[in-house]
């Protein structure tokens, strides 16, 4: 049928013009954006399985991230266990040297620097996460991504506990020392270095009474620990007490078995009177030292004097006696005449042997005179039971033993020994730390180019494809609209059979 009011033919044409078009449309987004699917409706199935793998990367890209910060904070601890290895190596050297009967030198000094290495330590140590409950002294979790789980999904560099901590105190350095003649309190059974403990607690304080020898006098110092509110530390007991003998060349430590030691090359004793807490009727639990508690520098060649000098008195009532004094420095000959105060005849005797390094200071009771020095003496009187025990040469009780002189530092060997040997396990656990996660990292970056890969081969635009789908799109269109133009001028036609 012929008709004028339906153009059957035009239509069609319109119809495929449309589908021209919006086939045209679709390549040019495709060409423009690069991608095959631009909206859900592209390709539904496709476009779910893209986004999976777009998520992946996304995980996977901000993972390598985080496993090279990890890798990066694992360098920075490797850097510094490194560091604490040579201090390590310089306490070893300190402590080899200390611990020579032969050493002449000043123990003393040497055991500054030791001290000031062990607090290093744990301040490196520190700073770098890795002392005891520090921020690294944990089992770090660097999250990567990548797994079919969350436990494959992450690297774990376990460094927590004791076992993995460098501090001064988790490497058992802490209480070590290379001072000669540690020399501990009779019958003191504190032990300053109990987990947690605090010691004098609110407004109490312990005294501790040295007679001792500066600058060639005998000289009487009193080192006082205060305490605080909720009681102080092992810490602060050594920095109080050391504030105040350190001048006087004596150290304060705590020995391996945790209780309170005094040491150095100067002449010394000491004692702490009874104590007690402010108004309490007796004595207290929380004491750094055991009440009434004596000690004589085991650091020196030592000889007790009589122990029965009072004020004011003779000495046992004799009206005189010569003591007699020598070593490889010479020869050093006192008289007494009976009549002298402690004080008086301690004076008197180191007048006269000072010069050759011997000393006296009042015993630990002061009671009576100890007679010290560095090196071996003898000593002789005329007497008898008066300045000395006995008439006659008398026994020096020298400290060239392991318990005294090198005790020690010999300990001190040992323990830094197995320091090493700890630090020698965290760091082999931070090393294989970085290279698991530099692992992980190799493992990621191949996963991020497969999976963007993969989603390429759905979501991108294959621009060859499109382009000759363009070139197709564009012909089609072209037609179309010249067979429009041809089906619009068929009705015309028909006006020829009405003329």
């Amino acid at each position: 049928m012929i008709s004028i009011m339906t153009n059957y033919a035009s239509m069609l044409g319109n119809e495929n013009l449309q589908t021209t078009n919006d086939f045209q449309t679709k390549t040019v987004e495709a060409l423009t954006s690069g991608y095959r699917i631009n909206s859900s409706g592209d390709d539904p199935a496709g476009l779910a399985v893209a986004n999976q793998y777009r998520d992946n990367v996304s995980e996977l890209t901000q993972g390598v991230i985080n496993a090279n910060t990890g890798v990066s904070t694992l360098q920075i601890m490797d850097g510094g266990l490194n560091n604490i290895s040579t201090m390590l190596d310089r306490l070893k050297t300190l402590a080899t040297e200390s611990a020579s009967t032969t050493f002449t030198g000043n123990r003393s000094s040497i055991n500054v620097e030791f001290q000031q290495l062990v607090s290093q330590i744990t301040q490196q140590a520190t700073n770098i996460g890795l002392n005891a409950s520090g921020t690294n002294n944990v089992a770090n979790q660097v999250y990567i991504g990548g797994g079919s789980n969350t436990a494959n999904s992450q690297v774990v560099v376990d460094l927590s506990g004791v076992a993995n901590a460098v501090d001064s105190t988790s490497l058992g350095l802490a209480n070590t020392t290379v001072v000669g003649g540690g020399t501990e309190l009779t019958s003191n059974l504190i032990r300053l270095d109990a987990p947690g403990a605090t010691f004098l607690g609110g407004t109490e304080s312990q005294a501790f009474s040295f007679s001792l020898i500066s600058d060639g006098n005998a000289e009487n110092v009193t080192a006082t620990v205060n305490g605080g509110v909720g009681g102080i530390t092992q810490a602060s007991v050594l920095s109080q007490l050391n504030g105040t003998l350190n001048a006087y060349g004596i150290s304060a430590q705590v020995g391996s078995d945790g209780k309170l030691q005094f040491s150095g090359g100067t002449p010394f004793t000491v004692s702490t009177a009874t104590y007690t807490a402010p108004g309490a009727a007796g004595a207290v639990t929380d004491g750094i030292a055991t009440n009434s508690t004596t000690a004589t520098n085991l650091g020196t060649y030592n000889v007790q004097g009589a122990s029965n000098f009072t004020g004011g008195l003779a000495i046992n009532g004799d009206t005189g006696e010569t003591l007699t004094f020598q070593n490889g420095s010479g020869t050093a000959t006192v008289v007494l005449t009976g009549a002298e105060t402690l004080q008086a005849a301690i004076a008197d005797v180191n007048a006269k042997t000072s010069a050759i390094g011997i000393y006296a200071v009042a015993n630990a009771a002061d009671t009576g005179i100890s007679f010290q020095s560095s090196n071996n003496f003898t000593a002789s009187t005329t007497g008898t039971n008066f300045a000395f025990t006995n008439a006659g040469a008398q026994t020096v009780v020298a400290p060239a033993n392991a318990s005294t002189a090198t005790g020690n530092a010999a300990t001190a060997v040992i323990a830094i020994n197995t320091a090493l040997q700890q630090l020698g396990q965290v760091q082999a656990s931070v090393g294989a730390g970085e290279n698991k996660l530099q692992y992980a990292i190799n493992l990621a970056n191949s996963q991020i180019t497969n999976f963007s890969s993969a989603e390429s081969q759905i979501r991108d635009a294959d621009i060859a494809t499109e382009a000759a789908n363009l070139s197709r799109a564009q012909v089609l269109e072209q037609a179309s609209v010249a067979a429009m133009a041809q089906a619009n001028a068929a009705p015309q036609a028909l006006l020829k059979l009405l003329q």
